[in-house]
């Protein structure tokens, strides 16, 4: 939800953010969103604007704002050289502004010739990898947003590395927890899908017919269901199986004598429910994924957040030769192109490589 400045609820944005849910946007989109508009609300509010009578050229304006104004410290002890929100951060948030707006001009709350000025018709004269351009380039023709900042190249995806993964599974102090850590990396899943997960997904049998399944050996499924009590939702709509290893299916095994250990438990269907804190019992939500890992990274001193052993899966996947179809179906991603950031080559390969051709010429 959205508040206004009398702590009353922001009555646009909220049912913005309401529809957002009934289209099964999942719980960070909705959570993003809800921070982005009120940021934005903050800066009406502050330079003396009617949001509903925003401009084109103000909204430059607010987009120039986000990347020039210092970003508030984090903790009153925070540091005294100032950041500063990047280039990409900004254009993510004016994203979420700009489908407010539209939102907001299809509810007549907001002058509808502002939302046709936030795009205009763009010919793609090279094609994105994974696309088509149908039978009379009928495809080649997008609407590209006008106010967007230029982004600097960056480099590839953060991702953990085998040995950072086992790093973190090896100074988390509980079963639930490194079992949490070794599904991630195993199956290169979204946290919000392993959140979601039911114990009837966990199919760690090498023979699961007698579940009523007819896929071989130990996997899991993975389902978007919109009635989890976490908030969790798996971010495609399509399900899939991701086979997994014996040593994960023992994880599990692990964590399950654990959690017998918490009565409170017994009674849930979720797999990963809180065993350490109140409300015991009840299935793990964003914010406990969130606080582990940022434990285990304060422990072993490295960026770690649950994504990061997701690309790293994708990273590991694709360095050892498995087919980019398959990757993009264990990922569960809809379009090939969404595999791009994840074939990054290390400086080692990259050396091999130049080493390689020039040992080749002196042959």
């Amino acid at each position: 939800m959205v508040v206004d400045e009398q702590g009353q609820l922001h009555h646009e944005s909220c049912m913005f953010l309401a529809a957002l849910r009934e289209m099964g946007r999942s719980y960070n989109t909705e959570k993003a969103y809800a921070g982005r508009i009120a940021l934005f609300l903050t800066w009406c509010s502050s330079s003396g604007l009617a949001w509903k009578e925003i401009k084109f050229l103000q909204l430059a304006r607010f987009l120039r704002w986000l990347v020039d104004e210092p970003l508030p410290p984090r903790s009153p002890r925070g540091s005294l050289t100032p950041k500063f929100r990047r280039e990409k951060s900004a254009n993510a948030v004016l994203t979420g502004v700009c489908e407010f707006l539209r939102f907001s001009a299809r509810n007549e709350w907001v002058d509808p010739r502002l939302v046709a000025q936030l795009s205009e018709p763009k010919y793609l004269q090279w094609m994105p990898p994974g696309t088509e351009a149908g039978e009379d380039n009928q495809f080649r023709t997008i609407r590209a947003r006008l106010l967007k900042l230029p982004e600097p190249v960056e480099d590839a995806v953060e991702y953990l590395t085998p040995d950072e993964a086992d790093q973190l599974f090896q100074v988390a102090a509980h079963a639930r927890d490194k079992f949490l850590i070794a599904l991630l990396g195993c199956t290169g899943e979204r946290i919000g899908e392993a959140l979601g997960l039911r114990r009837q997904d966990m199919h760690l049998l090498a023979d699961s017919r007698t579940l009523g399944c007819r896929v071989e050996g130990a996997h899991i499924h993975v389902r978007r269901r919109a009635n989890n009590a976490n908030g969790a939702l798996a971010k495609s709509r399509f399900a899939r199986v991701i086979p997994v290893t014996q040593n994960l299916a023992g994880l599990y095994a692990d964590y399950q004598f654990e959690r017998d250990g918490v009565p409170e438990a017994a009674d849930c269907d979720m797999v990963f429910v809180n065993l350490f804190h109140a409300p015991l019992g009840r299935p793990m939500r964003y914010g406990t994924a969130k606080e582990l890992f940022d434990r285990l990274a304060k422990k072993t001193q490295l960026i770690a957040r649950p994504h990061m052993l997701r690309h790293g899966a994708a990273t590991a996947w694709i360095r050892a030769g498995v087919a980019p179809d398959v990757v993009q179906e264990l990922m569960g991603q809809i379009s090939p192109a969404s595999l791009t950031p994840y074939l990054h080559r290390s400086e080692k390969e990259k050396r091999e490589a130049v080493e390689m051709v020039a040992a080749k010429g002196r042959s």
